[in-house]
């Protein structure tokens, strides 16, 4: 009999001389700092731990808790430089320790329950985490002070030291530790630093975790392993809520190394799909390749149920008639109507953005063992309480007999704030009686995962003599996210609308309705990197360009006349009663138009825009904002007479209010110019009776070196970095794509108005 083994590409790097030290997996049950130490010095207080988010070891190591889960975005380094700034602690000498799910213990804002997404952690964090850090420092000021002998208002820390200003002795955080335990400071009542002795925050400092990324050390989902844990993948309805009828698993059982075939029941009809399991046909066993094989040999008949309707080519269409029908008015200003009828000249058309699919680096996995208690949950999840919530559900205990723990994420884009594949992993352990991990593969991503909504606008507007827009009329149609939970849900909702529609930045348009068609739900749709912010700067920022054109103007000089400079937007003015502003105070995060202009300026002229250009080559702005900060992007492309496009240079002005990481910010900028790219040219995922027609990356593809932007330069505006921090991660990805399709149109006087690019470009 053929033996598989299970070898972790850690053994392959290691048996390969590519990387150190042998990973065999994540550690399942990680002592806190505190008891690490503890057991290493055989004693029961041999650390101090001056608040939940830090602690000092005997020999100076600081740890700090990282609250949140890293995917790419750099927060388990960013928010660790806020805590250790006001703390005085040597970078150097800073580890992290990962936070489990526990929204009492690791939330401290009180907003996000520990999820990582919306581009929140930083701007939710930064003053707690100052708090926090300036608190530690007190109390050890406090602990030397007390060793000294001496009035604490004379010790201050520097450089991981506590200093004696009459006398300039000195002592390290170490040497301070049993002196600083039972000594507590309120974080609310902690001095803080002022910002210009800061020594990390605003600074450019590497991710904490690029080491162990770049040489293999670094653990992510797949990596973690149990004692008599068993591997799994499924076989799941090719349509949304399908359900199988019957299944041969004979030949799947012969294939050396599966053990086991078991059919997760389909989820019960009146229960909604929100982020649970939907039911499938396992195939366990002990290694991954074993039960891949074994799943392509089981013989299923699947009953397509009500969604095998769910055809592209009609459903898309069905989209556009429900766009330009119109719909419920979600925010109005002036007489649209009369101002169309006494425009000069309207401009009409339409725009499309197809299904997307997530595409991260790692697809999902989990690890449960159901039969421990508390359960285990180890999962590459954004959202670990909400996987403590839906596992809880499908095996039946109660959420508090639930530990979810996290590990590197691989990517995310949101497809990991969906914990079903946790309970898939839960429901399998428990009619095991083993530990189980679920991996998905990239099919099973592709064919099987949450999709970006797909969404149709149409697009009216009227201008005047002059070429000024006196009236604009957006209506949107996309299926809901909120159709999970109610499949009658046939609009939008707040947060939705919230994100680039209700607060579309034409402050100086006096005439001005959106309005949000009815759409059907037929496959599951989820958040997306940077969500409907997508579509809603595709569609305004290429109309924006249309009337340009229409008009005569050039589209900077237009724009900056439809935005203006206004200190805020209030769109109470125009009816708009209750608004979901990323889930913040507008009177903390403030829609500002004149942030907005700046940040078109900056890039105009950091770009060249308005230069003469060679033959073929265009040069397109778009600007957006999204998770409260705001972006413009340029982008030079270069259109071959194959209709072949090449972009040489991609320019992006970001005003994110207060940033703690620049390098981070540079980063993300950067990787949504690569993502953008990617939802520009190659996006599109298409159904055919209620099936996913792509698969891999084969059809469909993403960005490659081959074809992605060569010399990407990010500009990070600071006129109002005093404000609060605003979002980093995603708000760079909306637009990029306009700015390309616009630089195409200069460059070729093509209009697209469809994603994907690529598909038009030869016709």
């Amino acid at each position: 009999m053929t033996t598989i083994r299970n070898v972790s590409r850690r053994d392959f790097l290691k048996r390969t001389g590519a990387a150190g030290a042998l990973v065999l997996g994540a550690q399942l049950a990680p002592l806190s700092f505190t008891q690490s130490v503890m057991a290493a010095a055989g004693e029961p207080n041999a650390a101090a731990q001056p608040n939940l988010f830090v602690g000092i070891d005997p020999d100076g190591t600081v740890t700090i808790t990282s609250i949140r889960v890293e995917m790419g975005q750099g927060v388990r380094t960013g928010i660790p430089m806020i805590l250790a700034d006001e703390m005085e602690a040597d970078w150097n000498r800073v580890k992290l320790w990962q936070a489990p799910g526990d929204p009492e213990k690791y939330d401290p804002a009180g907003k996000d329950k520990q999820n990582t997404d919306g581009s929140r952690s930083t701007r939710h964090h930064l003053d707690l985490m100052r708090q926090f850090g300036a608190a530690a420092r007190q109390v050890l000021e406090q602990a030397a002070a007390r060793k000294w002998g001496v009035d604490a208002a004379e010790v201050y820390a520097q450089g991981h030291r506590l200093h004696h200003s009459p006398t300039g002795r000195s002592l390290g955080f170490g040497e301070v530790v049993e002196e600083a335990k039972g000594i507590q400071v309120d974080p609310k009542q902690a001095k803080l630093k002022d910002p210009s002795n800061w020594i990390y925050i605003g600074k450019d400092l590497p991710g904490i975790d690029n080491y162990d990324m770049t040489t293999g050390g670094a653990n992510y989902g797949a990596d973690v392993t149990m004692p008599g844990m068993r591997i799994a993948v499924i076989a799941r309805s090719p349509v949304f809520r399908g359900k199988a009828q019957s299944f041969d698993a004979s030949e799947a059982l012969k294939v050396p190394g599966v053990e086991k075939v078991v059919e997760i029941p389909a989820l019960a009809d009146d229960k909604a799909p929100e982020f649970r399991a939907l039911g499938g046909i396992a195939v366990l066993g002990s290694n991954t390749w074993a039960v891949m094989e074994g799943r392509k040999k089981l013989k299923i008949d699947w009953e397509a149920g009500p969604n095998a309707v769910h055809t592209s080519k009609t459903f898309d269409a069905a989209l556009m008639k429900s766009a330009k029908g119109g719909g419920a008015v979600i925010r109005n200003r002036g007489d649209v109507e009369g101002a169309l009828e006494n425009a000069a000249k309207v401009v009409e058309s339409d725009y499309f953005v197809p299904y997307f699919i997530h595409t991260p680096m790692e697809p999902p996995a989990a690890i449960v063992d159901a039969n421990s208690r508390p359960v285990q949950v180890w999962a590459a999840t954004q959202s670990p309480n909400q996987a403590r919530q839906y596992v809880a559900e499908a095996i039946g205990v109660d959420i508090k007999d639930v530990e979810c723990n996290t590990t590197l994420l691989g990517g995310g884009f949101g497809r990991k704030s969906k914990p079903d594949f946790a309970c898939e992993a839960a429901i399998l352990s428990k009619m095991t009686g083993t530990p189980v991990r679920v991996q998905w593969t990239r099919e099973d991503e592709i064919q099987n995962g949450y999709y970006h909504a797909a969404s149709a606008h149409a697009m009216k507007a009227g201008l005047d003599a002059d070429g000024k827009c006196v009236a604009w009329h957006h209506c949107g149609s996309w299926p809901s996210i909120l159709g999970l939970w109610n499949p009658a849900q046939k609009t939008g909702f707040g947060i939705e609308y919230g994100l680039g529609l209700i607060d579309t930045p034409y402050n100086e348009v006096k005439n001005l309705r959106i309005e949000n068609g009815e759409a059907d739900i037929h496959t599951r749709v989820g958040w997306y990197r940077s969500v409907n912010n997508i579509q809603h700067a595709f569609a305004t920022n290429g109309f924006v360009h249309e009337l340009a054109t229409a008009g005569g103007r050039d589209f900077l000089d237009l724009m900056l006349e439809m935005i203006g400079d206004a200190q805020v937007m209030d769109l109470t003015k125009d009816g708009v009663e209750e608004y979901w502003n990323y889930g913040d105070s507008v009177d903390d995060w403030p829609i500002m138009p004149k942030r907005l202009s700046n940040a078109l300026r900056r890039v105009a002229e950091k770009s060249g825009y308005g230069k003469e250009l060679p033959n073929g080559h265009g040069l397109g702005l778009a600007v957006h904002r999204a998770f409260h900060s705001y972006v413009a992007a340029a982008v030079h492309v270069v259109v071959r007479n194959d209709g072949s496009i090449h972009v040489p240079q991609v320019d992006m002005a970001i005003d994110c209010g207060r940033y703690v990481n620049p390098e981070g910010v540079r980063k993300q900028l950067e990787g949504a110019v690569i993502y953008g790219h990617s939802v520009a040219m190659h996006g599109k995922i298409t159904t055919t009776d209620g099936a996913v027609d792509q698969s891999n990356f084969h059809d469909y593809p993403i960005t490659r070196m081959t074809d992605a932007p060569l010399n990407i330069r990010v500009h990070v505006l600071e006129d109002f970095v005093d404000l609060k921090p605003c979002g980093a991660g995603e708000p760079g990805v909306p637009p990029y794509a306009p700015a390309l399709v616009n630089a195409i149109f200069n460059a070729t006087g093509k209009r697209i108005t469809r994603l994907p690019i690529s598909e038009q470009m030869s016709a």
